[in-house]
């Protein structure tokens, strides 16, 4: 893993992150709610002038009842799996004080695990899932997330407000989506975790 910043990647994508990617246009349909599956779902989300909320508590029910996974109420992008190509996320989130050990981007399917990025806030700082911290000081504002997955060449690339913050290797090729939200860490997690998203997009590049 590094997380040293590569003066050719920068030149390749701009002063933009969506610098040279073309957007795909999101309906509805492209908005998938994952919930805890004994409560409603406005019991966990909301919609309202233009800011999605979503939140869990840390002894809800996971999104299914066969399902061993932690509790979550999550956007999934849906009708947009990818498993080629450069693809990339952006949207605008807000992560109230007190919310600790929840993912709040991720990108799901890899050849090697579950997940080939997870992006989890803990104590105000946004770490690689549970190890590195790469910014600080995220709670109470909002935040613009940029999260670029090139497939070909194995690299993943996370902006914050404009500015590349970290990059690694991916986990290999997989069934690829984008999910956002909350979804709860294995350990060491408040009770209550909330993130809001406005302003979702998703970007591809075209050759």
């Amino acid at each position: 893993m590094s997380s040293t910043i590569s003066s050719l990647f920068l030149l390749s994508f701009g002063d933009e992150p969506t610098e040279g990617f073309t957007e795909i246009t999101l309906r509805e349909e492209n908005f998938e709610l994952q919930k805890p599956y004994n409560i409603p779902l406005e019991k966990r989300y909301s919609f309202e002038n233009g800011t999605h909320r979503l939140w869990v508590y840390a002894d809800d029910k996971p999104h299914d009842p066969n399902s061993p996974t932690q509790p979550r109420t999550e956007i999934r992008i849906q009708g947009l799996d990818y498993s080629s190509g450069i693809w990339q996320f952006e949207g605008c989130a807000f992560v109230p004080n007190g919310t600790s050990g929840a993912t709040i981007l991720q990108i799901h399917g890899a050849s090697h695990g579950a997940t080939t990025i997870i992006l989890r806030i803990y104590n105000g700082a946004m770490r690689y899932y549970s190890g590195q911290i790469f910014v600080t000081d995220l709670y109470d504002k909002w935040f613009k997330v940029n999260l670029i997955h090139n497939v070909d060449e194995g690299k993943v690339t996370v902006f914050i407000d404009g500015k590349q913050v970290f990059e690694t290797k991916d986990q290999g090729h997989g069934d690829l989506h984008f999910k956002c939200g909350v979804y709860a860490a294995p350990a060491n997690i408040s009770y209550y975790m909330e993130s809001r998203w406005k302003d979702i997009k998703i970007y591809k590049k075209v050759y």
